[in-house]
């Protein structure tokens, strides 16, 4: 099916309260699936909750809980925190639900039949933290590759999954699939730092703890992480179920999105795992890098932690949003600093787009009476080009967001914001009315209304309430005319009304106050 759009976050580890990190991610996938809605796609969303394991087996002991109630309390603080951020997800998938652990027990017991799984003993080295086992030569410093901590050595009886047996197959679907990974970087560090020194199989399954699914045919094994976690993805939609419509209509996945630090688990054991199945693998895995602090990752002990909770109560959940997709390019990490996110509210919110709307509104109320002109083609010199610049922006804006440059892409919208800006300094609307120029000064308020409106489409998957609000006092009540398929039209306004007063969309933040606010909550 072309017209479906079926996009994933990875589940996330319920250890503790999810950080802007955390919502970044989601932000990612759920601002993708409404651009997709906005172009008329069937777009179906997965997000959910990685439930299983020793470390959370340990933190319910710790707070006096059985490990479901304490997971089931962090789903539910997901969902509401989701709900805050407007993420539209259509299906929030926990590990511990019996259709996931059913599905899992089934697929386990498939690749055994197969031959890709053998029993052996695992004596290795091992992160607690993030359940995994490394080499001596994967560990960098003696520590865990991903994390940085401290590892451990183990040993005990264990399965494992035969990856050897898939790498060549492997390599030849990464050189014939150019937009399986994106960026492309991450291809070749999966190549030189995990194949090319010799791919070890796979260990999937424990004995050593019991919160986990077990092995039907072998029950004291737990299945372990990665068969657990990431087949979420399928049987999410109903895969090996009586009832496989979801799966047939919407796998593969169009598109996955993950953080690199779970990189290595996405684009060599998933796609292993899916040949194993025989199922096709998704169109494209996006590996995005993490958003840092100026003194390196968000920590508690370190005092430097945001979360998404305190922008939004104080800045709006469409600033927050945002900054988030804006401040940070997928291939490299991103920065949060107070200064930078007071910077992007003021300068590109405040001082572009809610003048460029409140300019604009109050002109019309001026010289029209609230009336917007219709079209009366370009008489101003400059229309033409502002026409061809605002088709060509929108084309550009397409083509960062389908390679997924997400900040990029909003880039690209803010150019068409500042142009339109430019746009009013160059017609001086004041002087064409004291000369009283009727058929310039009229269309030079069409084509700044016709800006705010393709503006408005174009930043609707992002920001919904401000796409929404710009919409609104514009005059904009034909559903039609908020379609994405009407953007490339510039002759199609007709009897539209602004409203009497603009109200600002953002007010401009005191620089030293809000920074200093910043500073605190990050402390709390």
């Amino acid at each position: 099916m072309d017209n479906k759009f079926y996009i994933t976050t990875p589940i996330y580890y319920p250890s503790g309260r999810f950080h802007i990190g955390t919502a970044y991610t989601t932000v990612l996938a759920d601002s993708l699936k409404k651009y997709h809605i906005l172009k008329g796609e069937d777009s179906y969303m997965l997000t959910g909750t990685d439930e299983h394991g020793q470390k959370i087996e340990t933190k319910a002991k710790e707070l006096g809980k059985t490990p479901k109630e304490y997971v089931d309390e962090m789903a539910k603080m997901a969902k509401e925190l989701w709900n805050k951020m407007d993420i539209n997800y259509d299906d929030f998938i926990q590990t511990t639900e019996e259709r996931h652990e059913k599905i899992v027990q089934k697929i386990f017991d498939k690749f055994m039949e197969q031959g890709d799984i053998y029993k052996g003993e695992y004596e290795g080295l091992y992160c607690v933290p993030c359940e995994t086992f490394f080499t001596e030569s994967q560990l960098v410093d003696g520590k865990c590759p991903d994390c940085g901590r401290e590892i451990v050595p183990m040993k005990e009886e264990a399965y494992f999954f035969n990856m050897k047996k898939y790498v060549d197959r492997l390599l030849k679907y990464y050189e014939e699939h150019p937009d399986f990974i994106k960026p492309e970087y991450r291809k070749n560090e999966m190549i030189n730092n995990f194949i090319k020194p010799g791919l070890e199989d796979l260990c999937v399954t424990r004995t050593s703890f019991d919160w986990g699914i077990k092995v039907l045919k072998d029950p004291k094994h737990v299945i372990y992480v990665w068969v657990d976690a990431l087949t979420n993805y399928i049987t999410a939609l109903g895969y090996m179920s009586e009832d496989e419509t979801k799966f047939k209509k919407y796998w593969p996945a169009d598109l996955q999105i993950v953080g690199k630090d779970i990189a290595r688990f996405h684009l060599i054991y998933w796609p292993i795992f899916l040949m194993a199945l025989n199922l096709p693998l998704p169109k494209t895995i996006l590996v995005h890098n993490w958003i840092m602090m100026k003194d390196g990752k968000m920590s508690k002990s370190k005092g430097n932690v945001i979360y998404p909770e305190t922008l939004i109560e104080r800045y709006g959940l469409d600033a927050t949003r945002y900054f988030l997709l804006r401040e940070m390019p997928v291939s490299q990490d991103g920065i949060f600093s107070p200064e930078a996110f007071i910077e992007r509210y003021n300068f590109d919110l405040c001082n572009d787009l809610s003048n460029l709307l409140n300019r604009t509104i109050s002109m019309i109320n001026k010289y029209f009476g609230g009336n917007v002109p219709n079209y009366v083609g370009t008489p101003n010199e400059v229309d033409k080009e502002l026409e061809e610049y605002s088709i060509q922006q929108i084309q550009k804006f397409e083509e960062k967001l389908n390679e997924y440059e997400i900040a990029n892409s909003l880039q690209e919208i803010w150019n068409l914001v500042s142009r339109t800006n430019k746009y009013i300094d160059e017609t001086m609307p004041w002087a064409l009315a004291k000369e009283e120029n009727q058929e310039k000064l009229k269309s030079s308020m069409y084509h700044l209304i016709e800006n705010l409106r393709k503006i408005a489409i174009l930043i609707k998957p992002f920001m919904e309430n401000t796409s929404n609000n710009i919409l609104r006092q514009i005059g904009i009540q034909n559903d039609e005319l908020k379609q994405w398929k009407s953007l490339t039209d510039y002759t199609q306004l007709e009897n539209i009304k602004v409203i009497e007063k603009g109200e600002p969309i953002f007010m401009r933040l005191n620089v030293e106050e809000e920074i200093e606010y910043l500073k605190n909550a990050m402390k709390k």
